[in-house]
């Protein structure tokens, strides 16, 4: 009789393990269900409804945790972690993990260094940061013994998009794919992306909402089979786009991306615009998008506006504000040694942080109201009549002359002039000529 092969000897040796693993992890998972169907009903059916429960992905498959890990607690018999995070997420959904982690989203928590999150430690204080900032950024999750699950009261809950995770990782998938359900349907509507993505800062919801597309999406969302399995635009859909549509989901030649820059040419955050790495190639994917339902010529055309008041923004405002004030504090000038503790920091914030930001998102997103009256009207009224002449009032000899230079730029000399002949230059097309430049992809003058 011939002798077993080795390989064949080892495995029936461990078969028994396995069975017995496989065994005790669905009597934990039984018991995760059988409680939580009492405790947290709610909790329970969204679980029950998700595709995790149709194929068979229970609590403790996601939760389950190992003994030395930062959150892990003991639970009826089991560790568990009472956070999830994109590398417990990345044991099944790896590609999903791995753009998501490359993505800017991932990165949203480093917001806790910048000046944003001072302004709101310090004018606001500790509570204000961590319920405010970090709910949609992220926050820096700390860990204790004091506490039940192991997780410090001031950093948890908190799902926010570029969570500091203990186990190294960086953001929260349950910022957009809520929790339990997970579902496509939700994940696909604007109102996901409303959570963070509003306000006066960054009205991005509201700007949609005003557009074309926005209109279109609210009037016909029954249309818009946001179920469906596939979600490619022009085939599956056609009604309207969505956020998702755009920044994320599979076109006919595109994949779908966890990666939310992967269509995006322009920076809007910082004070001066810039082209994002690979511009060129991200607006051609974006173009592509477009290309459902909309001609190269009408696509272009947007385009050419876009980039046309993101050049106006920033050569004829947040070019010459942020130099007025690298003079001031080259020169020792500014009134008061802490940020913000004086009035000029918060007119130049305001200026550039949240109005010329809603003037290039409204560009961006075809909203005219937030690109003009909440946008460049803002940024005007605020640039002339209140951060020169703050400016004024320090008496720095440098930054005066170079606003007495500003002015001299035709652009500028509107204030100087009878309004018949403005008027007259604006029927004539000579005010119009001075922009010309600007419909440009990179800015016409330096």
């Amino acid at each position: 009789m011939k002798s077993k092969p080795a390989a064949y000897v080892a495995l029936a040796l461990l078969l028994p393990l396995v069975v017995y693993a496989a065994t005790e992890t669905s009597a934990l998972a039984g018991r995760c269900m059988t409680c939580h169907k009492e405790t947290t009903p709610g909790l329970y059916k969204q679980w029950f409804q998700s595709a995790h429960a149709l194929h068979g992905v229970t609590c403790y498959d996601c939760h389950q945790a190992a003994r030395s890990d930062a959150d892990a607690f003991e639970h009826e018999g089991a560790h568990i972690a009472t956070l999830v995070t994109p590398g417990d997420c990345g044991r099944c959904h790896t590609e999903q993990a791995e753009q998501f982690t490359a993505s800017y989203h991932a990165t949203a928590g480093q917001i806790l260094h910048s000046n944003d999150a001072y302004l709101a430690h310090a004018v606001g204080g500790d509570p204000a940061a961590v319920a405010g900032c970090a709910s949609c950024h992220g926050g820096v999750i700390k860990t204790t013994t004091d506490s039940p699950n192991h997780l410090a009261a001031g950093s948890w809950p908190n799902s926010g998009i570029g969570r500091i995770n203990p186990d190294g990782t960086q953001g929260a998938c349950t910022a957009c794919h809520t929790r339990h359900v997970f579902s496509l349907k939700q994940v696909r509507q604007p109102e996901t992306c409303g959570k963070c993505h509003l306000g006066p800062d960054h009205p991005q919801k509201e700007i949609y909402e005003e557009s074309k597309h926005g209109i279109a999406y609210y009037t016909n969302v029954e249309e818009m089979n946001l179920a469906s399995p596939e979600w490619r635009v022009g085939v599956d859909y056609h009604a309207a786009p969505t956020c998702a549509t755009c920044h994320v989901s599979p076109t006919r030649g595109q994949a779908l991306s966890h990666d939310i820059g992967t269509r995006i040419s322009w920076t809007l955050r910082p004070i001066v615009s810039k082209h994002t790495e690979n511009w060129e190639q991200k607006r051609g994917d974006m173009q592509e998008v477009c290309s459902a339902c909309h001609s190269a010529v009408f696509v272009q055309g947007h385009y050419n506006q876009f980039d046309g008041l993101v050049n106006l923004y920033n050569y004829k405002f947040a070019g010459p504000a942020k130099a007025i004030m690298d003079i001031l504090k080259k020169n020792n000038s500014m009134p008061s040694p802490a940020a913000f503790s004086n009035k000029l920091e918060w007119t130049f914030w305001e200026l550039w942080h949240h109005e010329g930001r809603r003037a290039r998102h409204g560009a961006a997103m075809m909203g005219p109201d937030y690109t003009w009256w909440h946008g460049i009207y803002d940024v005007g009224q605020h640039f002339y009549f209140k951060f020169l002449p703050e400016v004024r009032e320090l008496g720095d000899t440098e930054a005066n002359a170079y606003i007495d230079q500003l002015l001299q730029d035709p652009m500028h000399q509107w204030m100087s002039r009878p309004t018949a002949q403005i008027k007259e230059d604006i029927r004539s097309g000579r005010m119009q000529e001075l922009y010309q430049s600007f419909y440009q992809p990179v800015m016409g003058r330096k």
